[in-house]
């Protein structure tokens, strides 16, 4: 019985991160320059720091956009060399923010985001199909902050934020021929945001921004098992096939550090270094009400170890403008996966990857248009994890374009 249940240890790295990696998209200007944060010409700058909306150039400014993000991840198995290769749905991650000047060294602002979230789709006879058949996940960040200028070339600001998730998640339990569902849809937690935007002359633009962690408590989680309810007592599940379960989950902290410079009146190089506190995963914790898969101490909880580690990440874009209605971007990044080979696990797939980045800006006056897309290049994994007893190798492609709009009043 154990071995049945002892892949749901899963579900709290997978609704902690989001599938194991932050989906970096929360304003297309800044994906098209390799996601670089130290931009503050409108409120897309809000989720990146909340400093950054005093030195917005305008009394009120409204931003917002969405995303399609395409992946697709193949599995070859070593030992019968069969290949499988997931089918998922096209992502959409959204932003929105708006920022508003109360007098010159006051203003407030208010950014919703999507920065976790993935839906990952594999066969359902797949060689890991009692891992994951299919697993989706959507969090919502609500971000209501307030930024001073301490002088006027230097601001402070700080956010709340609270935070909601829902996961669904499918697999196989083929010891009893059957499938369970894991699911919450009422995830929630509380962090903070704090940062710094220097703008020292007219060619630098400096941001140093830390987001807190956010512990999502699932309080109320259900997993439903589709097998004979001859199984059910033997299992721990209600006349239902149900059984309850909570777990508090924290999303990791991160720290960046970006500045953008005025080479000339026309173009601008920015850089970014982005910190993430993945160590935090070391193991994750599941407390089921009833179902009997623990220790002899305390057998309705469960352990798993998780062995994340911390990552550092490193971003360049360009802009060129070449008239007041149009700008080209250009960007490249590294993105470094938060754990070694040994740990991977197919639910929630990450690689170390490359990127290649891009877009135009239209200005329409007080209107902007902002176009962008994103190709990039993760590197192959082959794996053993004992944790799950699965091994083989991994590849993946991913590719994300985005339209956003913005329009600031003066």
């Amino acid at each position: 019985m154990k071995k049945v249940l002892i892949t749901t240890t899963l579900l709290a790295g997978m609704m902690a991160y989001a599938g194991g990696f932050r989906v970096s998209l929360q304003g297309v200007k800044q994906l098209a320059m390799a996601h670089t944060s130290a931009h503050a010409q409108d409120a897309s700058v809000a989720f990146f720091n909340p400093a950054g909306i005093s030195f917005i150039p305008a009394k009120l400014s409204v931003a917002a956009g969405g995303f399609g993000a395409m992946s697709k991840v193949t599995y070859q198995n070593p030992t019968t060399m069969q290949t499988y290769e997931t089918d998922n749905p096209l992502g959409t991650p959204i932003y929105a923010a708006v920022a508003y000047k109360v007098v010159d060294n006051l203003s407030v602002g208010f950014s919703f985001s999507t920065p976790f979230g993935s839906t990952i789709q594999w066969p359902e006879d797949w060689a890991g199909r009692e891992i994951v058949q299919k697993m989706s996940l959507k969090s919502l960040y609500f971000q209501p902050m307030i930024s001073v200028k301490l002088a006027p070339w230097a601001s402070l600001g700080a956010s709340y934020i609270y935070a909601k998730g829902t996961v669904d998640w499918d697999k196989a339990v083929t010891n009893f021929n059957g499938t369970m569902n894991i699911k919450d849809e009422d995830a929630s937690g509380h962090g903070m945001g704090v940062g710094f935007y220097f703008q020292p002359d007219d060619q630098w633009d400096v941001s140093v921004a830390y987001r807190s962690p956010v512990n999502m408590k699932a309080e109320n989680g259900v997993a439903s098992f589709n097998i004979s309810p001859v199984l059910y007592p033997l299992v721990g599940l209600d006349a239902s096939g149900k059984d309850g379960f909570k777990a508090t989950l924290p999303l990791v902290e991160e720290f960046t550090i970006g500045a953008t410079y005025k080479v000339t009146p026309n173009w601008t190089i920015s850089a970014d270094m982005n910190y993430v506190g993945w160590e935090k995963y070391d193991k994750l914790t599941l407390d089921f009400e009833n179902a009997p898969v623990g220790n002899q101490a305390d057998p309705t909880i469960l352990v798993n170890p998780k062995n994340f580690h911390n990552t550092t990440n490193f971003r360049v874009g360009t802009e060129y403008t070449f008239s007041s209605m149009i700008a080209a971007r250009l960007g490249w990044y590294y993105d470094e996966a938060p754990y070694e080979d040994k740990d991977f696990i197919p639910e929630t797939p990450s690689f170390d990857a490359h990127a290649i980045t891009g877009g135009i800006g239209l200005n329409f006056g007080s209107l902007g248009v902002d176009l962008a897309a994103a190709k990039t290049f993760p590197k192959s994994r082959t794996f053993n994890n004992v944790n799950t007893s699965f091994s083989g190798q991994a590849k993946a492609s991913t590719f994300y374009f985005g339209l956003g709009v913005n329009y600031n009043l003066k």
